[in-house]
C-alpha cells in the first residue's frame, strides 16, 4: 500500500540543523511532486517547500529560503529536507506530500523542536 514514513525530527538548539527524510513506497514515485509541509501549534499547515519530478525546479517559503534545502533521490524513492540555522518559529511537525495529478499522498509527520 501506499506510504510516505517521514523521519529525523527531534529537539535542536537555535542555530542548529537537522535533515528529514520522507520514504515513499507503493507508489512511482519518480512521478510525483514532492512537497514539505508544517504545521505549528494553533496554526494551520503551512507549505515549506516543493521539488519537481526530476528535481530541476524547486520553491521555498519566505521564512525558509536560504536556510533550507529541499531534495530527493528517485532511485531511493526518498526525499529530503536539509535545515540549517534553526529558529524557534520553526518548530512543528513536518510532513511529507506526494501529488500527482488527482492524487494526494501525505506522511504521519515528524516533531521538530527549536529551543534552548
Amino acid at each position: 500500500q501506499v506510504q510516505l514514513v517521514e523521519s529525523g525530527g527531534g529537539l535542536v538548539q537555535p542555530g542548529g540543523s537537522l535533515r528529514l527524510s520522507c520514504a515513499a513506497s507503493g507508489f512511482t514515485f519518480s512521478l510525483y511532486v514532492m512537497s514539505w509541509y508544517r504545521q505549528a501549534p494553533g496554526k494551520g499547515r503551512e507549505l515549506v517547500a516543493d521539488i519537481t519530478t526530476t528535481g530541476g525546479s524547486t520553491n521555498y517559503a519566505d521564512s525558509v529560503k536560504d536556510r533550507f534545502t529541499i531534495s530527493r533521490d528517485n532511485a531511493k524513492n526518498t526525499a529530503y529536507l536539509q535545515m540549517n540555522s534553526l529558529k524557534p518559529e520553526d518548530t512543528a511537525v513536518y510532513y511529507c506530500n506526494a501529488n500527482f495529478k488527482t492524487l494526494a499522498y501525505w506522511g504521519q509527520g515528524t516533531q521538530v523542536t527549536v529551543s534552548s
